[in-house]
């Protein structure tokens, strides 16, 4: 995921505000307004003076911008360049900024490789386009492939330890996060954005699951629910597909009775199941099809609701969170 630095040169102070509001990373200012910047926010000011825009204009150029990197110093790729030098670039050093003057070519740059140059710097003639690229460039993490599963189980099971997940963010109708017994088949769990008569709806919440499930992450990993801690990033998934990133405020641990709910979908060798362990309660909800947040105590055999599923032949395993391609089997 790329950083996002906004270049406020010639200095402009609403619009330093506007861009640190927005939830840039960092910032590059005159020199002499370097001080004054950082007492804005805490986050990195980099002097323009030290922060030079190059130009990618022939072959030359770009060896150029590749020994100052190695070099240790700061380089900016100014806007106008080409795809084929910044690959060749990135293919060489993690430490490629780039320029980019607008949306498109903030997605550009954030895409290249698949993995995007190690920050895009957005300039003071773009700050109306900045609160769009943070959006699109560092919350989103690109689409989850969800599908409709048949539910085929729904059993009371006891007490257990549940999670809830609580963020810094109001997240709306349709949004939650992925969990489940298995890193491999994971359920879309409904954020608390659903009033009813008895509790006040809690749209900052995901009542998650039982500790031991996993949940997944930004950047294609998952931990165990028991492990989120606060200030921790989650991923925040939507009934479409499309995510977000997510900072969590607090979590919150109690004993309560739960639900196993196993599911299945038809996979090229046959059936894929998979399970979730939930709190007993009205207020857990997954995902229907169609988008619409859906009880867990009002579930049945034969319901579908959205989950995601990965391809056991893509290395489906985990190890320490990260996707790993070997021979793993949660049941």
């Amino acid at each position: 995921m790329s950083r996002i630095y906004f270049r406020c040169v010639p200095y402009d102070k609403e619009s330093l505000t506007l861009a640190l509001e927005s939830g840039v990373d960092g910032v590059i200012v005159p020199a002499e307004h370097a001080a004054q910047a950082a007492t804005l926010s805490r986050c990195q000011v980099w002097a323009d003076e030290e922060t030079p825009l190059v130009s990618l204009a022939a072959k030359a150029d770009e060896e150029e911008a590749l020994s100052r990197m190695r070099a240790g110093e700061r380089v900016v790729l100014a806007s106008g360049w080409e795809v084929i030098p910044v690959e060749n670039l990135l293919a060489q050093s993690d430490q490629v900024l780039a320029e980019a003057a607008s949306l498109e070519q903030a997605r550009l740059a954030a895409g290249i490789l698949e993995r995007g140059v190690a920050g895009i710097v957005v300039p003071v003639t773009a700050v109306s386009d900045i609160k769009a690229i943070v959006a699109q460039c560092k919350l989103s993490q690109g689409e989850e492939p969800l599908v409709a599963a048949r539910v085929t189980r729904v059993e009371p099971v006891g007490l257990g330890h549940r999670v809830c997940a609580d963020t810094l963010s109001l997240l709306r109708r349709g949004q939650g996060m992925l969990v489940g017994n298995a890193s491999a088949f994971t359920f879309l769990v409904h954020a608390e954005t659903e009033h009813n008569e008895y509790v006040a709806s809690r749209p900052f919440r995901v009542n998650a699951g039982a500790v031991h499930a996993y949940v997944r992450l930004p950047h294609d990993r998952t931990t165990y629910l028991g492990e989120l801690r606060a200030g921790q990033e989650v991923l925040i998934v939507a009934a479409d597909g499309s995510t977000g990133v997510a900072t969590l405020g607090r979590v919150k641990i109690e004993v309560r009775p739960m639900l196993l709910i196993e599911a299945e979908v038809m996979g090229k060798a046959g059936p894929v199941r998979g399970a979730v362990f939930l709190q007993n309660a009205e207020t857990i909800r997954l995902v229907t099809p169609q988008g619409d947040p859906v009880s867990v105590v009002a579930l049945q055999p034969g319901d579908e609701v959205l989950c995601r599923v990965d391809d056991a032949a893509g290395g489906a395993g985990r190890h320490f969170g990260m996707r790993v391609a070997e021979d793993i089997r949660e049941v």
